[in-house]
């Protein structure tokens, strides 16, 4: 699709990108659903935080914080420790299990994207890799 203004590339990209996201989360599989994957990868790479900083990272509810993280620690991809600056509060921090997971849901996306990209030739392939790097500066704060 050529798109000739600004308005029409934003919602071009939004479109593939919202299809995209879809697609690798079907390709992770089931073992969580998308609100919790997103929090195990926030503790998983950020960790160990407390559910205040989750919250924050996520943009999401203290509340919907605790709940989401009773039930990573439930599954037992997370682990509380108490924090050591604030005796009220707890630190959260993935398990080797918790790690695995992400590892493997990470490897299942990687390999789908690998198979689609070895269809294309190499000047798509350089265009895709050139495209990410713009997304990547683009979108970073």
């Amino acid at each position: 699709m050529r798109t000739t203004s600004t308005p029409e590339l934003a919602g071009h990209l939004r479109l593939v990108i919202v299809r995209t996201a879809r697609r690798l989360r079907q390709e992770a599989g089931v073992e969580l659903s998308p609100s919790l994957t997103a929090a195990l990868a926030t503790v998983g790479r950020h960790g160990p935080l407390t559910p205040s900083e989750l919250a924050a990272r996520e943009r999401i509810q203290r509340p919907t914080a605790t709940r989401v993280l009773a039930r990573l620690e439930a599954m037992g991809v997370i682990a509380r420790t108490p924090d050591p600056q604030d005796r009220r509060s707890s630190l959260v921090a993935a398990t080797d299990a918790g790690t695995e997971l992400l590892n493997e849901l990470r490897t299942r996306k990687t390999a789908f994207l690998a198979k689609r990209l070895e269809a294309l030739d190499a000047d798509e392939r350089a265009v895709l890799g050139r495209a990410a790097d713009i997304l990547e500066g683009m979108l970073a704060e």
